[in-house]
């Protein structure tokens, strides 16, 4: 180009400017294929991890989410695995290049004059070993920092979740007070972090230094005593100083892969994880149904030191209502969760049909088996996808008819988009008793032969009671029905007149059992009845009359 330009030669200028720009674009054009390439290859690990590590949380048992953070999985499931995909972008992107071009700079040096190499390479060790020593530093101090920030995340969302009773409470500054101290521990992690690689930074760059002037030393003797010549020893310092940006951005990224290595062990400690629930190998489909249920000398204990049942038996034949009556802790729900093999007992059988529910796949136990909870859990969507959780297909006039069957279309309705209305994070924007009917037409479209009512009107005033307990008479019509009812209420018990009585609260105390759905009579009465103490946990049976 210089001679062209000397001579004053346009065509020739224009022929080399050209090749120039076309060699730029080019280069810019492979240069955004590789940017891409390694963004899309990145993305897709991450993705790839991300589904694994979901699907592997939702097969652990309900233990585990008992006494799991919320706000610190959410965290492990998004920036700790988006860190992990940065480090790979980088590893890909920076990384590989940085160490092969140290390689091929290296290689150079070492052709022109391999004893200078090996007094450079001498210092070699020294910086590896300070490298790793900070970068194992980072990683412990990151590993605590990431720790503190999902104890920050579960601490929000506990916040934003129960902000009402923050405000009831005028708990305003309490809660300011948690925040802040959890805010304050995560700033110090990520100050000490920082202030470490603030640290590494001169204490690298001090060793490239007087490497730099040992090498001008040395290279000088060299010169004099004519070992190698002036113009190569040019070429030598050229090529030393091409390492300094590899190295540079080796030492960078070993940090950040410090660091994507904590987030690493935050999201495998995930993996790691068992669930308690298992299947069998090889577990059969439970066929359909007729509702039979028999727990047969069952005995459970969250903790061994506390059964909570102790050789339990009892059989709920086909289309029978059983209610569980007892107070808080007497083991109610417990013995649904067994059904739902929520857990499993430790000694005895639960059958349905005669056949033992830990044979047959958690997934097609559990579809033949509904519930209507106490809290209604809804989520961010339209109440249409909301009656149909779980369905695979949105079939619009069954989820209406569910709807009517659940005394919820009417409400429904109401509202300006119908059954397209969006639904807040958990019902917000809905009363308790719509959630509740929610909740009862879902139970509807499911159709299942055996249902679970977990005190599903303990908590409705009385107009959205009886409007749920109309739609709950519906329901378990022709259905094995597990009722869980408080001694002090009762009226969700309905017609389970005490015709079987089994265990009770205590010797001599009365369960007062209301009949509110009026099938055995047309009035509400109240039903008292003697129960026999046995685990402080009252049965109620009666057949159903369709």
């Amino acid at each position: 180009m210089a001679k062209p330009i000397a001579l004053g030669q346009v065509a020739a200028i224009a022929r080399l400017s050209g090749i120039a720009a076309l060699a730029f674009l080019v280069q810019k054009i492979a240069q955004y294929g590789q940017d891409t390439s390694m963004a899309k290859a990145a993305l897709a690990i991450v993705f790839q991890l991300r589904t694994q590590v979901y699907s592997h949380l939702q097969r652990l048992s309900l233990s585990y989410f008992e006494t799991a953070q919320s706000g610190d999985l959410a965290y492990r499931m998004t920036e700790d695995i988006d860190r992990i995909g940065e480090v790979i972008n980088k590893a890909f992107h920076q990384f590989l290049p940085s160490v092969l071009q140290f390689i091929v700079v290296l290689g150079y040096m070492i052709y022109l004059n391999w004893q200078l190499t090996i007094t450079i390479l001498i210092i070699t060790p020294v910086m590896a070993i300070l490298i790793t020593w900070f970068g194992e530093r980072i990683r412990k101090l990151s590993y605590r920092s990431q720790g503190n920030v999902s104890n920050l995340s579960a601490l929000l969302v506990e916040v934003f979740s129960g902000m009402r009773l923050v405000q009831a409470f005028a708990a305003e500054d309490y809660m300011l007070g948690r925040f802040s101290q959890e805010a304050e521990q995560n700033r110090l992690a990520r100050y000490k972090t920082e202030k470490l690689k603030a640290i590494q930074a001169p204490v690298v760059g001090s060793l490239e230094a007087f490497a730099l002037l040992f090498l001008l030393l040395i290279g000088g003797w060299q010169v004099s005593t004519q070992n190698i010549t002036g113009s190569n020893f040019v070429s030598y310092l050229a090529a030393v100083i091409m390492l300094i940006d590899p190295i540079a951005l080796v030492t960078s990224n070993y940090n950040e892969f410090k660091q994507g290595e904590a987030s690493i062990d935050r999201v495998f400690e995930l993996m790691s994880m068992q669930p308690t629930v298992v299947e069998k190998p090889g577990a059969a489909l439970l066929p359909s149904v007729t509702g039979k249920v028999e727990y047969r000398d069952v005995s459970f204990a969250y903790k061994s030191e506390q059964p909570v049942l102790k050789q339990l038996s009892l059989v709920a034949l086909p289309g029978e209502a059983i209610a569980l009556v007892g107070h808080s802790g007497a083991g109610k729900t417990t013995l649904a969760n067994l059904l739902m093999r929520f857990y499993d007992p430790q000694d005895g059988q639960i059958l349905v049909d005669e056949i033992d529910i830990c044979d047959v796949t958690l997934r097609s136990l559990r579809r033949q088996i509904g519930i209507v909870p106490q809290e209604t859990i809804l989520f961010s969507g339209t109440i249409a996808q909301n009656i149909a959780f779980g369905q695979g297909d949105l079939d619009l006039d069954a989820i209406k008819t569910a709807a009517k069957i659940a005394n919820a279309d009417q409400f429904i309705v109401e509202f300006p988009e119908g059954y397209q209305t969006w639904v807040g994070e958990r019902g917000v924007n809905l009363s308790g008793g719509q959630r509740q009917r929610l909740a009862i037409a879902r139970a509807v479209l499911l159709n299942p032969r055996i249902l679970i009512l977990d005190e599903a009107t303990s908590s409705l005033d009385s107009e959205s009671e009886a409007l749920v307990q109309q739609a709950l008479e519906r329901l378990m019509e022709n259905r094995t029905v597990f009722i869980i009812a408080r001694v002090y209420h009762c009226s969700s018990i309905g017609d389970c007149s005490p015709c079987r009585s089994h265990f009770g609260i205590r010797t001599g105390a009365r369960c007062r059992i209301w009949d509110s759905y009026g099938i055995a009579e047309s009035r509400r009465t109240v039903c008292p009845i003697l129960c026999p103490a046995v685990s402080g946990l009252g049965f109620i049976s009666s057949t159903r009359r369709s």
